[in-house]
């Protein structure tokens, strides 16, 4: 028996239901999540989210624009998620309608989850025009854009009940500009209003004159009933993050009062991560100067660089694997490929298949195909 299942088994927080029997479910069976793709949401991040629901066999996943939402779209759905991006811009996108048709689909009791700009989306922060729909403020709001960075959070006991197969590591996700949370002046004055699942460890100082000491102990992922509906709020990018991406199905599954089901075991590493990353100026520097190794003509240059990124957890650079697939060197296709399966890439599938079609060199067709059978396996 694994040590998930042990896990599972001893907070009696699993039912008996798995994976492979929710991939039987039709469609219509599925839990329905929306993933808003209008103005303000990053690209990058409704790709990565929609991916990670894939992990869910139970859930079906498909985006939603403000416009849809104007026509009552969402009530097709039974949650909604808001990516990373600009909160202020997916709000301004609404617009005052959509807005309230979002907070009324909450209330009446769906689920939703706001993922890094999302969560200052659904937080109650003073001057800042949000959807409050969690007691939850940011704390230092002059120092938003704290930057980008592999950041080490804990779980609180709840947080543990909600996620036990982490309940015994060091974790860590990559983080950029996310909320850092406390009880906002419309709660308790004194107690959280909210289920606080986690707080950050790291103390991020990423920039220059920026403070320090901001960060630790603060909440770092949250969830809170709304009226008959819930929400549930994350500061990092689980969806962005290899081993770690399975959170995001998970949380929509609580949001929404769904049994909370075991995932494959491939996805769950946390163990990927040993230690925090912070992309302070030197480092951000570093990776751009080996982006630009992957334009030399050295193959051992650009596996190099390829090499050095990935150790780095750099973000960005899972993305340049997809031009990478095209290189001219078979070493460089076949790392390429490697590296996009390692990353969990499952939005690469067209590419790799793509790739597949037209290569010649045996190592590359065996790694190809490797990667392709572990990213369309859920």
């Amino acid at each position: 028996m694994t040590k998930f299942f042990l896990f599972a088994i001893a907070l009696g927080l699993f039912v008996s239901c798995n994976n492979s029997s929710t991939g039987l479910l039709s469609e219509n069976d599925k839990i329905k999540v929306a993933v808003f793709n209008g103005n303000g949401a990053s690209a990058t991040c409704i790709t990565e989210t929609y991916e990670a629901l894939k992990i869910d066999t139970g859930i079906y996943a498909s985006e939603i624009s403000s416009a849809e939402i104007e026509s009552g779209k969402l009530s097709e759905f039974d949650a909604i998620v808001f990516p990373g991006g600009s909160a202020s811009s997916e709000l301004n996108n609404l617009g005052a309608s959509g807005a309230e048709k979002v907070i009324n689909f909450i209330r009446e009791g769906n689920g939703a989850l706001g993922i890094c700009a999302g969560g200052y989306l659904f937080s109650t922060t003073k001057g800042y025009p949000s959807l409050q729909l969690v007691s939850a403020t940011e704390w230092d709001r002059e120092h938003y854009d704290k930057g980008r960075a592999l950041v080490e959070f804990a779980l609180t006991d709840k947080g543990k009940e909600l996620f036990p197969e982490l309940a015994s590591e060091a974790l860590f996700l990559q983080y950029y500009d996310g909320p850092v949370l406390f009880p906002s002046d419309s709660g308790k004055s004194n107690t959280k209003d909210y289920e606080e699942f986690g707080v950050f460890v790291s103390d991020i100082q990423i920039k220059k004159n920026y403070p320090s000491g901001i960060t630790p102990g603060k909440t770092f992922l949250l969830g809170e009933a709304y009226e008959k509906g819930k929400t549930i709020v994350i500061s990092g990018h689980p969806e962005s993050t290899p081993g770690m991406r399975w959170m995001v199905p998970r949380m929509v599954r609580w949001a929404i009062n769904k049994p909370l089901i075991s995932y494959p075991e491939k996805w769950i590493r946390p163990e990927l991560y040993d230690s925090a990353i912070f992309f302070n100026t030197e480092l951000a520097k570093r990776e751009k100067s080996l982006y630009w190794q992957l334009f030399e003509k050295e193959d051992s240059v650009k596996l190099n660089a390829m090499e050095k990124l990935y150790q780095m957890h750099s973000r960005p650079a899972v993305r340049w694997n997809l031009g990478l697939l095209r290189d001219q060197s078979p070493e460089v296709r076949k790392m390429a490929a490697l590296y996009l399966m390692k990353n969990e890439y499952s939005a690469a599938l067209p590419d790799l298949q793509a790739a597949l079609i037209n290569e010649t060199n045996q190592n590359c067709i065996t790694q190809i195909e490797e990667s392709i059978d572990f990213l369309s396996h859920f």
